[in-house]
């Protein structure tokens, strides 16, 4: 049971007309959306957060951001956001491959050498405490320009905020995250736990 209630995705009218970009990335609106509508201020400027994070300025890919938010929520164990994130980046392209084999990005050909590197910014900087180094440093600045970084930070970003939230509200997992949960990352133990 979720700490915080979710409300009627008709509770407020700015947040829903907002909300409906989830439709086109997940198929549905989140329950966190729909408990953090509880202080519209908060889901309104997170859904326009989430909004500008996910636009694409450069050559790092919806399906990439997508990817990188999976490598974020795994390394935090929040499992409501894992399958979001993977749901979202089988539904902006991610190829087949690389989405049955995202556990193993570090050495399955379906990732290039920039996407690994991509992956492994997310995966340290998302540890607490961030392992952010000179080595994660060089290795971006090889495949990245300055402004594809702080598009890969804002994602990581984002989903630490999400994975926190997630994680604490003890969020229910919607029935279509879950069917895309067990298809990509069942193999590797994928459970709903608390997101029930």
């Amino acid at each position: 049971m979720p700490l915080v209630t979710p409300l009627s995705a008709d509770h407020d009218l700015e947040t829903k007309e907002l909300a409906e970009f989830f439709n086109e990335t997940l198929g549905f609106c989140p329950n966190s959306v729909l408990t953090m509508q509880r202080r519209p201020a908060i889901s309104k400027a997170f859904i326009n957060l989430n909004k500008a994070v996910m636009a694409n300025e450069g050559r790092v890919t919806s399906a990439l951001k997508r990817m990188i938010a999976w490598v974020s929520s795994n390394a935090t164990g929040c499992r409501y956001c894992q399958a979001h994130a993977i749901r979202a980046a089988e539904r902006y392209g991610a190829e087949q491959e690389q989405l049955d084999n995202i556990w193993d990005y570090r050495t399955h050909p379906a990732f290039s050498e920039a996407e690994r590197a991509a992956l492994d910014f997310s995966l340290v900087a998302s540890q607490v405490p961030n392992a952010v180094d000179d080595t994660i440093q060089k290795r971006l600045h090889q495949y990245w320009n300055e402004g594809e970084i702080v598009e890969m930070l804002g994602v990581i970003s984002l989903f630490g905020y999400l994975n926190r939230w997630n994680d604490s509200m003890g969020t229910t997992l919607e029935h279509d995250a879950i069917e895309s949960g067990n298809q990509f990352l069942g193999k590797h133990g994928f459970e709903v736990g608390k997101h029930v």
